[in-house]
This record gives structure tokens, C-alpha cells and sequence, in this order.
């Protein structure tokens, strides 16, 4: 990195707010919305046509776009996962019991991380890896 004088110096913006959504490309946009509304209970926030809903569950936003029939995304996918949070230890077991009653594949069991978080990993119908966490500082706050 070069030297810059003090005055030319580029400084950062005062922090964000948060992540406010996710954008996911779907094949089966029926399918996807469905689990994340009738199983993880977001709620349709607009549906500005056949191909595309936005979700909400609070202070967030998922987007569900439906791919073109035949469309193959360029590159590979670089979204490990998306996380939701939940606001006890227990909530997590309880997510992961409900979820599994509803044949949901499971990636994990929960399990309690070193920080004091509890998670686990399940798929949504398209394949993205969800993970299901209580995590203290966020939870807590």
C-alpha cells in the first residue's frame, strides 16, 4: 500500500447500520417461499411480480428471485450460508426439532460454540445452507 499525505488520506465513513438483506436465485421461488415463510416465519414484505418476493422478519430483508427456466448462474456460488437468529439456547433445539419433523435436511445437530453461541445447519429447498444460531452479543443486545 503507498503513502499517502494526511491530507489526501481517504478515510471510512462512519460505520453501516447492519446487513440489510440477502438476494438468493431460485428455481422453485413457490418452494423456497414456503419454507421460509411457513417454516421459519418471515413474512412476505412485497411481491413486485410472479418472479420475485421480498421477505422480512423484523429489521431484515430476504430476497427470493426466480432463474430463468434453462439459466445457468455464471461462476460458482460463493454464499456459504445464511444465518437467522434466535433468542435463546433452547430456541436452537427447538428449531432444530421442528425443522427435522419437517424433513428438512440437516447439515449439523446443534451444538454450544466456544463464544457461548448455539447453532445448527439445515438446507432450504434450493440447497443454501441456513444456519440456525443464538449468539449472546446479538441475542442479548
Amino acid at each position: 500500500m503507498s503513502e499517502q499525505s494526511p491530507q489526501s488520506e481517504s478515510r471510512r465513513p462512519e460505520s453501516t447500520l447492519g446487513l440489510h438483506h440477502v438476494a438468493l436465485n431460485v428455481r422453485d421461488l413457490e418452494t423456497c417461499e414456503r419454507f421460509y415463510v411457513e417454516l421459519l416465519g418471515m413474512a412476505v414484505e412485497w411481491r413486485p411480480d410472479a418472479d420475485n418476493v421480498y421477505l422480512c422478519s423484523g429489521n431484515d430483508n430476504l430476497a427470493l428471485h426466480r432463474l430463468p427456466d434453462g439459466h445457468v448462474p455464471d461462476g460458482v456460488q460463493r454464499l456459504d450460508h445464511i444465518g437467522f437468529i434466535l433468542k435463546t439456547p433452547d430456541a436452537t433445539d427447538a428449531w432444530y426439532e421442528f425443522l427435522t419433523s419437517h424433513d428438512v435436511p440437516m447439515k449439523t445437530a446443534p451444538r454450544t460454540h466456544r463464544d457461548g453461541a448455539r447453532s445448527f445447519y439445515c438446507e432450504d429447498p434450493e440447497g443454501n445452507v441456513v444456519q440456525m444460531i443464538y449468539h449472546p452479543p446479538l441475542a442479548d443486545g
